[in-house]
């Protein structure tokens, strides 16, 4: 099976999969805590509408994802981390999809799909940098005191008296 820009690795499809019926169970979330809670949804409409208006990402992002042929769409972490938010409301699976696409995002093949799908290339891992040698110190020679002539007639006439 040849991998380009046509063929979506296993990974963009669990991702585009897991997002579509983590939208779909979004927006029932949100609507059955709308409706199961009549009194409190009143009061904490916006706690509902979360899931809701997540859901509708999320279901238009994986409709992207599954397109044939397929449409420039940029990763979206973005999603990915307010699926760990819903947790707030509730919502256990969301939790489980959001870690699970951003370890996703995170593969090299999903990386590589992205990238020829929107025309990008992935820069190549840097080269390493050859670690500069160090300069190698010379040893110091060493220290020879000067030569110390004997005391000798001769040389106690050159030395300068001292005056007391």
């Amino acid at each position: 099976m040849e991998n380009n820009s046509q063929t979506k690795p296993n990974l963009v499809m669990a991702i585009a999969l897991m997002t579509l019926v983590n939208g779909i169970f979004n927006v029932v979330w949100g609507v059955s805590l709308i409706g199961g809670t009549f009194g409190l949804s009143l009061l904490c409409f916006p706690i509902p509408l979360f899931p809701i208006i997540l859901g509708g990402f999320e279901i238009a992002y994986a409709i992207k994802l599954l397109s044939n042929p397929p449409q420039p769409v940029q990763p979206s972490q973005a999603i990915a981390i307010w699926e760990i938010v819903a947790l707030f409301v509730g919502n256990v699976f969301s939790l489980i999809v959001g870690i699970l696409a951003l370890i996703f995002y995170n593969d090299s093949t999903v990386k590589d799909y992205f990238a020829r799908l929107n025309g990008t290339q992935t820069p190549p891992p840097p080269a390493p940098m050859p670690v500069p040698a160090l300069p190698v110190e010379s040893t110091p020679e060493p220290y020879a005191p000067a030569p110390v002539e004997p005391e000798t007639p001769e040389t106690l006439k050159r030395r300068p008296r001292k005056v007391a």
